[in-house]
């Protein structure tokens, strides 16, 4: 199951974050039944939970809070249903990225929530390998849904 909400102020195609997310979840082999909470604030939202979790000032961009510490699965052993926890994004932090990369903020909310999503799985950037195994994986999560969805809108 999973539980979006909007307290952001700024509009955002919870659609799109859902059908991302569903595509995300299927091609990690966790279960459809797992749970997964996503919530978009705005930046004093943000920023108190940045200060709170991170000890660190001002507004980010995601924040993951993992809970039952799920892994991804294989097509042969899915990940079992569970918490995977939340995630939290700023919108408006994520369109001063998006301009600044060059794309819309959508395209930057869905990296972002591809990102947290896994954090969530277990998945760091701390060391180089982790980040180059953790940034290919999320590069080809976004490509292979942007494939599906340009395939989708085919008439």
């Amino acid at each position: 199951m999973i539980d979006i909400n909007n307290e952001s102020g700024v509009e955002v195609d919870i659609d799109l974050v859902l059908r991302l997310l569903q595509h995300d979840l299927q091609a990690l082999h966790v279960s459809p039944d797992a749970e997964l909470a996503v919530v978009f604030v705005d930046e004093g939202a943000m920023e108190q939970l940045h200060v709170q979790w991170m000890d660190e000032p001002g507004p980010t961009d995601v924040l993951s809070f993992p809970m039952d510490e799920l892994r991804p699965g294989t097509a042969d052993r899915p990940t079992p249903p569970g918490l995977l926890g939340d995630i939290v994004v700023c919108p408006q932090v994520a369109d001063v990225q998006a301009k600044t990369a060059g794309h819309t903020m959508m395209d930057e909310i869905a990296l972002l929530t591809t990102h947290g999503l896994l954090h969530l799985l277990g998945y760091d950037h701390a060391l180089p390998e982790e980040e180059r195994r953790m940034f290919g994986l999320q590069r080809e999560l976004l490509a292979s849904f942007a494939a599906r969805e340009r395939r989708n809108r085919r008439p």
